[in-house]
């Protein structure tokens, strides 16, 4: 029975690790979908971004073309990393209509073409861009911090989506975007540092502080 405890060791041992790297884990440092069967459809959508505002109604015609479509495209991360955005000159997100005629990008990317497109096919809906940002992470020289998705609301209760990381998968319902916040950190496995519900995805300078005079008591 000695003999026999150290190959039971080393067999326990790959065991463990070959849960670690187990397809379909999920990469921390990552935006990219992780390793998982996609069934991709090429036909059957409608022929162009305008014609799919047109035809599309709801958040799952979307997200159904996303599941089927998005690729993701790791050097244009790396290319919009936040330590590379002064190196260079800037690097446009794509515009919705481009996005559909090649569905290759990044997180913003694809949170741009699902709050675009919801804006004008289902508004109702009060589509949003919530960014969260992440410890940095640091991938080949490059720092990865801010991660994009869509949100929208049916009924007082929240939805997110367009999430590079898992294309085709809609989150919800929650109460509040705190709650989904906390769950996708356990998901993503890194710590979120701050999160916001924006407008738009393009950088907001910040607005002056007005400056008070102090008051001279009389």
């Amino acid at each position: 029975m000695r003999a026999l405890q150290p190959l039971l060791t080393f067999v326990a041992g790959l065991a463990l690790a070959s849960c670690a790297t187990a397809p379909g884990a999920v990469d921390p440092t990552s935006d990219a979908p992780d390793p998982a069967p996609r069934q991709v459809a090429v036909a059957g959508w409608p022929a162009s971004h305008a014609d799919a505002l047109v035809q599309w109604r709801s958040p799952s015609d979307v997200n159904g073309w996303i599941a089927a479509r998005f690729e993701y495209d790791l050097n244009r991360a790396l290319q919009l990393a936040e330590n590379q955005r002064e190196r260079g000159p800037r690097v446009q997100i794509h515009e919705p209509s481009a996005f559909y005629e090649r569905p290759t990008g990044v997180c913003v990317d694809l949170a741009r073409f699902a709050v675009e497109t919801l804006r004008t096919t289902a508004p109702a809906t009060r589509p949003a861009y919530l960014m969260i940002e992440f410890d940095p992470a640091v991938i080949a020289g490059h720092t990865l911090r801010r991660h994009w998705v869509a949100q929208y609301e049916i009924d007082g209760q929240w939805y997110f989506f367009a999430d590079s990381k898992r294309p085709g998968h809609v989150a919800g319902p929650y109460g509040s975007v705190a709650a989904y916040v906390a769950d996708y950190a356990r998901y993503r496995q890194r710590p979120i540092v701050s999160y916001r519900t924006v407008d738009t995805y393009e950088r907001q300078l910040r607005k002056p502080v007005p400056k008070t005079t102090a008051q001279v008591p009389g």
